[in-house]
Parts: C-alpha cells; sequence; structure tokens
C-alpha cells in the first residue's frame, strides 16, 4: 500500500508562522531563509527499506570490525626465536641469567624497574632473564564493581612490546612451574651488538 503524501493544513500553517515570528536567530548573519510551505509538502518516510520496495543485498564480504589490540597474551604469539630453544625455554630447561621480582610494587615503580632491569641485562649481554608478577591478588568474586586482579601480570608484556623495550626483546613466554609460573614470564633478549 503506497503512502499519501501530507500537506499542512490552514491551521498548522497559521500555527507555523506564529512560532517562527516568535524565533530569535541565534547568528543574524547565518540566519536561514523561512522555507515556502505551500510549494513543499510534508513526506512521512516508511520506516524500512522492505516497505518501500528495496531489497538491500551485501556488497561483498563485510569487513571485519576494527579492533585494537596492544599486543597478543603472551604464549599466543608467533616463536620468533629458535624452536629448540623455545621450547627448552618454556619446559623450565633452562635457567634464567637474572630475575627481577616485582611484588608488591606499584605499577609506576614496576615500570621503571622493569625498563631499567631489561636495559641494564641487555648491555651486560644476557639472553634469558625472569621477571615475576606475582599472581595477583583474589578478591570476591560477587563483588558489585569488578575489579582487576594482576595488573602487573597484564602490563609488563606490554611495556615489554613498546618502546625503549621492544626492540631489545626476542621472545616473551609465561614462566615455568618450576620458575613462578602463571605468576612470572621469561624474556629472551635479542643478541647486544
Amino acid at each position: 500500500m503506497a503512502r499519501r503524501r501530507r500537506t499542512l493544513s490552514e491551521e498548522e500553517k497559521a500555527l507555523w508562522s506564529k512560532v517562527a515570528e516568535s524565533a530569535v536567530p541565534l547568528h543574524e548573519q547565518s540566519a536561514a531563509p523561512e522555507p515556502d510551505h505551500e510549494q513543499r509538502p510534508v513526506e512521512l518516510a516508511p520506516t524500512s527499506p522492505a516497505s518501500r520496495g528495496m531489497i538491500l543485498r551485501p556488497q561483498g564480504r563485510p569487513a571485519p570490525p576494527t579492533r585494537f589490540d596492544p599486543a597478543p597474551a603472551p604464549g599466543a604469539e608467533p616463536v620468533n626465536m629458535d624452536r629448540r630453544a623455545f621450547e627448552r625455554m618454556t619446559r623450565g630447561r633452562l635457567t634464567p641469567q637474572a630475575r627481577l621480582d616485582l611484588h608488591g610494587m606499584t605499577t609506576a615503580d614496576a615500570h621503571l624497574r622493569l625498563r631499567g632491569f631489561i636495559l641494564r641485562a641487555h648491555s651486560e649481554g644476557l639472553r634469558l632473564v625472569l621477571v615475576i608478577t606475582g599472581k595477583g591478588r583474589r578478591g570476591a568474586e560477587d563483588a558489585i564493581i569488578p575489579e582487576r586482579h594482576g595488573v602487573l601480570r597484564h602490563q609488563v608484556p606490554h611495556w615489554l612490546r613498546l618502546p625503549p623495550l621492544g626492540p631489545l626483546v626476542l621472545q616473551i613466554a609465561p614462566a615455568h612451574r618450576r620458575h613462578g609460573g602463571e605468576g612470572a614470564y621469561y624474556v629472551y633478549l635479542r643478541r647486544s651488538r
């Protein structure tokens, strides 16, 4: 069923002109001219494309939604180092040459300490270091306001991928249980030149 075009009645036109006369323009220069109501009828648009007889078809494959993920989770990223050494490292068979414990530190302190530690380890020619973050506090699961537990555990991998540490780090992997498990990371550094 086709919709009819609706025009303003005389009563509506009179009411509109009263309203238009009482209106004060925001900017005198940019005042728009009054539209001529008799020449342009008001058209009620249908609510859906199907009611207008149009069929919408997708144009090819839809693009995936844009998502910003600064870095993949450690262990989910591709292996950038020798596969055999990587397997030995993740099984706990390689001994870290240095370790940094970030337990109980604020994020600002931990970030500064981590940065200094990695820069120093790289300048000394170390290849495998252990960064202990801890698993994070365990809180009530039914809390009214959800808390993010293990802030350092989530932040350390991101800090290791950002400059100035990113170019020095070859691989990040969760530590083996004997070296701290979920609460620690192996950081395999590039060779110093």
